[in-house]
């Protein structure tokens, strides 16, 4: 069996090292890199993409002549850990990723005596005790201070370790466990004490600014590792303006009142949740949905709230398409039909699977999150996808808070509730 990599996953393979961060955009192949560094840390080879003399690139450089062009194997290979997303391990995406390097969670179907385990990060702390093993953290999830981190932390500790990530980190805090994984740093107070500045008569501590970012910089550099490549596919995104009822709008903005509650509002979260149910529920969206539809035959649709799954799945696409969800309530595989529409809801699936069945999506309301948003906009944009332009409709309005919601993706930022509670003043 030869296994094969792109030119730019071998210069990446090139680079990578003990408690690095892989970083390659959605659908660059950070998950085949990652386990051919695996491969060849303990002894296998790889061959050179399109050669047909049986030539194979090997851990220390070398060039080694193959007749029969069999991949050389692993010698004695440590136990896997793989810790990824819960619908990546379910939809069994990492065990297709295994199957050239014959690898597999199965002992039966394991070409080698060592243990392979993927699990979801909500499990990580069930393997903080392992030791002497390697582990490969895909879909960066180490941001804060949280039980997940502290097990990250043990685990590198005492074993191998590298991480996948598209979105590595937006702020120099995000990078702390790393930093600290590394060794660049005792712990988070450390890191604290040298590089953070608080704002001064803040009720709750505020970054002012950092620090010794030169070096913040060098250490950054020092662990991640690009992936470059240049895509075939072409990303267009079209803003889609809808309408909305201006008088129910401003009446949750004089009165601060909820209406599906019909109790006060409480919060700045709750209030920003009002004003954009009143944009989503109107039927204008509703409509410029079907009309996309009627463009395109298969669609992705991605939504934030449950009302709005109730929405897109009480809408009269026709009679003859196949309707699924990947959802708090419903785990379901994308459709194989010829007219299909699959809704996603952000936090439950905007990584972690992919689809080159289809050149559009459709994003029925924007998150608030910049990462999150790219994460989904990455299901469609695949190596191997067969579709050259693909489609992103944005449904928004001209209300106060999805103009800021988009403002903030635009920055490259995350729309912060409270800021936008505190500025609001007009329609």
């Amino acid at each position: 069996m030869r296994i094969e990599l792109s030119e730019h996953q071998l210069n990446a393979l090139d680079r990578i090292h003990n408690g690095c961060i892989l970083h390659g955009g959605v659908g660059s192949g950070k998950s085949r890199t990652a386990l051919a560094y695996y491969y060849i840390l303990f002894g296998g080879a790889l061959a050179y993409p399109g050669d047909t003399q049986g030539r194979v690139w090997i851990t220390n450089g070398s060039v080694l002549k193959m007749g029969d062009r069999i991949t050389p194997r692993m010698q004695n290979p440590c136990d896997l850990y793989i810790i990824t997303t819960a619908k990546k391990r379910d939809s069994l995406e990492w065990e297709g990723e295994l199957t050239p390097f014959l690898l597999s969670p199965d002992p039966d179907a394991n070409g080698y005596s060592n243990k392979v385990v993927i699990d979801s990060w909500n499990n990580i702390g069930k393997y903080k005790d392992v030791k002497k093993a390697f582990f490969i953290f895909d879909e960066q999830r180490v941001v804060g201070s949280g039980a997940w981190v502290k097990s990250f932390l043990k685990i590198t500790k005492t074993n191998q370790w590298i991480l996948l990530s598209a979105t590595p980190g937006d702020t120099w805090t995000d990078y702390i466990p790393v930093f600290v994984a590394n060794g660049f740093y005792r712990n988070r107070t450390e890191f604290k004490e040298q590089h953070i500045v608080y704002k001064p008569f803040t009720k709750f501590p505020q970054i002012d600014r950092y620090l010794g970012v030169d070096r913040l910089t060098r250490l950054r550099d020092r662990i991640l590792v690009d992936m470059d490549f240049e895509r075939s596919t072409v990303r267009h995104h079209e803003l889609i303006n809808t309408e909305f009822d201006r008088s129910e709008y401003m009446g949750i903005v004089r009165k601060r009142w909820n209406p599906w509650r019909d109790a006060p509002i409480e919060t700045p979260g709750e209030y920003c949740q009002c004003l954009r149910r009143v944009v989503s529920e109107d039927k204008s969206r509703q409509q410029a949905v079907l009309d996309l539809f009627k463009r395109h035959k298969r669609v992705i649709i991605f939504y934030n709230f449950d009302y709005e799954r109730d929405i897109l799945l009480g809408l009269p696409y026709e009679k003859d398409v196949e309707i699924a969800e990947w959802s708090g309530h419903k785990h379901q595989p994308v459709p194989n039909s010829d007219r299909w529409v699959y809704l996603v809801q952000y936090n439950a699936g905007s990584e972690g699977w992919n689809c080159i069945t289809t050149d559009t999506i459709i994003f029925y309301s924007e998150n608030y999150s910049y990462r999150m948003m790219e994460q989904a906009t990455g299901r469609i944009d695949r190596m191997n996808t067969k579709f050259i332009d693909l489609n992103y409709y944005h449904l928004t309005s001209k209300s106060t808070i999805e103009k800021a919601i988009r403002r903030a993706l635009v920055a490259k930022k995350q729309f912060n509730e409270t800021r936008f509670t505190r500025g609001l003043l007009r329609v």
